[in-house]
């Protein structure tokens, strides 16, 4: 082996290893941490995909989920025809919403797939942490969905040539959304404690202080 390769190798191995050490050391930035993927199943098997990427008719995603810290878990989806639709915990498989520290989850369950559907537009879907244990939020009447239609960015679709929405993702509540009184009171915490970051493919919503109470935000899917 010659010199310059024998060098190259050593100086690969330090680098190598700092990687890893960062991404085991993710969930330790932050009082309070959580972490979402989001994946589509494709002829190979789950992969993850960019937050903002515009799926199609009949994708079938799910969502991977972690935080560095035991709490309570709710996730509800608000489709793009106007409807509410639990995604964890699903009561008729009974379901515990308790969470562990740096254990993953699955939303829907490993038996469930999330499936694109209804008119083209946005599932909104909602994310409702709390470190203590809370009543399962109030059942949510249908309503009037999001008159908007998924962008692409050209900018992206002319350097990747992926669909991608900038408006999609992960986001904060506006203030001017219609929300039960439980997910509302919550969204209104979650804008004072929270912050919100993209690393890769992950979503990554950090709290500088420890949590005191339940937030809540918004994972938008923008679809075809």
């Amino acid at each position: 082996m010659t010199r310059w390769l024998v060098a190259a190798v050593l100086a690969a191995v330090p680098a190598a290893r700092s990687l890893v050490l960062a991404q085991s050391k993710t969930l330790e930035q932050g009082a309070h941490r959580m972490e979402i993927t989001l994946e589509r199943l494709e002829k190979t098997g789950w992969h993850a995909i960019d937050p903002g990427l515009v799926l199609s008719q009949g994708d079938r995603v799910r969502f991977r989920f972690h935080t560095n810290f035991n709490g309570f878990l709710y996730v509800t989806n608000y489709s793009s025809s106007g409807k509410y639709e639990q995604l964890f915990p699903r009561t008729e498989t009974g379901e515990n919403n308790q969470i562990a520290a740096r254990r993953e989850y699955q939303v829907p369950a490993t038996s469930s797939v999330f499936k694109i559907a209804g008119p083209a537009g946005y599932e909104t879907v909602y994310w409702l942490v709390s470190p203590t244990r809370l009543t399962a939020p109030a059942a949510t009447p249908a309503s009037k969905p999001l008159a908007l239609s998924p962008r692409c960015d050209d900018a992206i679709l002319k350097a990747r040539g992926d669909c991608i929405d900038s408006s999609a993702g992960l986001k904060l509540i506006p203030r001017e959304a219609d929300l039960p009184q439980d997910l509302a009171q919550a969204a209104d915490d979650s804008r004072r404690e929270l912050l919100f970051l993209r690393q890769e493919n992950r979503a990554v919503i950090a709290s500088p202080e420890p949590l005191t109470g339940p937030v809540v935000y918004e994972f938008r899917l923008a679809h075809r």
